[in-house]
């Protein structure tokens, strides 16, 4: 008996000294952590005391600005709310098509008001200029400064009131653009409006009940902002995930969880966008120019053409790897078609790809009737489509700013562009059920996706042997 005590005794002692720490160290992965634990306690300087003496220019403010923090502006000019340059060659706003406003090209004191510097009125602009930054439309808080051509501020703004009230972003400070893009309020992002900068938790669960802001999500580390535009970007660098705070998330039905390699958090959590304010569907060029229809914003404007909105829109769905295909210039068209501007990658057979929500607007757009491309035409200015609704001469001008060259002979061809869908997230008793989709009628066409059949029927995926491996 006296030789078992102690050998039960040596036990023991080993189990307290090596064993007990062991179990304490491993860590809890069941353990549920709180998305809310990532979003950042910010405090602020007033600057109110800083500046006293009213500013000439608004090169002035910046360059007071840059006096103590001298580091940003190298920081800044890297980033692409400066280059407007994207992830590839021919990529961003300042090198990227779309069908809304078509392109930058010739139209750069007009589109230039959404961006962050002073002066860019043409091809010219110098990007090394660092008083040309403009600080204010990110961190003034009064509320009525108020960019105009060319991205200079109106001689309404009152610069010394607005330096004196500078702080972190808020959500209007990103809605003044982001809100608007497109020419209006709505027009590009179905799930971006000024319904979001005083939310109802149905609107966005995170602006509405959590009351967040952009940057809580939208993280920034030396004025790089992360967050994708796919509209104008090809791959996923720079962007964050849901899982990037919601992570070891569990749902009480642990059959959802068996959907997180294939669907997108966005899919379900997204049923609906343009929840309050409609968002532009579709966008006919070829109808403007008509002194005789009349005029309504949603409807049909002379110097833009006609428009299909809508609002509570459902998502239309695809598979999505986070890289996208953007139209290069120069290349051809096909005027019997649909054309893609930018293209999803992915498919039932990419496992790193999801079924993901987009908004898909379509238009009819100027293009080459001889070369069979698409051209960017000048809207805005002398040789403007807004001043002459002469398409021909518009074509000529941004032809010469472009350097794409144009035949004399032109048409119109539908486009269409695929965009994600990430805000506007509903809560939870609202996001798509079961039979949402596993259904009759539900949102999502299998055959369209790739499947065979229903995969509540047969499987998923991989069990339908769609999966190959991806090189």
């Amino acid at each position: 008996m006296k030789g078992k005590k102690e050998v039960f005794l040596i036990i023991l002692s080993f189990l307290l000294i090596f064993g007990i720490p062991i179990i304490i160290s491993i860590p809890k992965t069941d353990e549920k952590i709180d998305p809310k634990d990532f979003v950042v306690k910010r405090l602020h300087v007033d600057h109110s005391h800083f500046f006293t003496q009213e500013f000439k220019t608004p090169q002035d403010v910046t360059m007071a600005c840059l006096k103590c923090h001298e580091d940003v502006a190298g920081d800044f000019m890297k980033t692409s709310h400066w280059t407007w340059h994207g992830d590839a060659k021919i990529s961003g706003k300042k090198e990227s098509f779309n069908n809304f406003c078509i392109s930058i090209k010739g139209n750069e004191a007009r589109c230039t008001v959404c961006h962050a510097g002073y002066g860019w009125k043409d091809e010219n602009f110098d990007f090394s200029k660092k008083e040309n930054i403009d600080c204010l439309v990110c961190h003034e808080q009064t509320g009525t400064y108020v960019k105009d051509l060319a991205g200079l501020p109106t001689k309404e703004s009152n610069l010394l009131n607005s330096a004196k009230s500078v702080s972190f972003p808020k959500r209007d400070n990103c809605g003044t653009c982001h809100y608007y893009g497109g020419g209006g309020m709505g027009v590009k992002h179905g799930d971006l409006d000024s319904s979001l900068a005083y939310p109802t938790e149905e609107i966005d669960v995170h602006m509405g009940k959590n009351n967040m802001l952009c940057i809580d999500c939208h993280k920034t580390t030396n004025h790089n902002i992360t967050g994708k535009a796919y509209s104008v970007s090809t791959t996923p660098q720079n962007g964050f995930d849901c899982t990037e705070c919601h992570q070891n998330h569990k749902h009480t039905d642990a059959r959802i969880d068996t959907h997180l390699d294939t669907v997108a958090c966005q899919t379900c959590h997204i049923p609906t966008y343009a929840k309050k304010h409609p968002t532009k569907m579709d966008w006919d060029w070829s109808k403007g120019g008509d002194p005789n229809r009349e005029e309504d914003t949603h409807k049909y404007l002379r110097k833009k053409g006609e428009f299909i909105y809508a609002e509570d829109v459902r998502p239309q769905y695809a598979w999505f790897n986070k890289h996208m295909k953007l139209y290069q210039p120069l290349e051809t068209v096909d005027p019997e078609n649909i054309n893609n501007i930018n293209t999803p990658q992915g498919s039932v057979s990419d496992s790193t790809a999801k079924i993901w929500p987009f908004k898909i607007h379509t238009g009819k757009q100027i293009y080459d009737l001889e070369h069979k491309y698409l051209l960017t035409p000048t809207t805005f200015g002398k040789d403007g489509f807004w001043k002459l609704y002469d398409w021909d001469k518009a074509a000529r001008a941004g032809s010469e700013a472009s350097k794409i060259p144009y035949s004399g002979s032109y048409g119109f061809v539908k486009t269409r562009m695929y965009w994600p869908l990430s805000h506007m997230v509903s809560p939870k008793e609202s996001a798509l059920t079961c039979d949402s989709c596993h259904s009759d009628n539900g949102v999502l066409n299998w055959k369209e996706l790739g499947y065979i059949d229903d995969p509540i029927k047969i499987g998923g995926r991989k069990k339908q042997n769609l999966l190959k491996e991806v090189k």
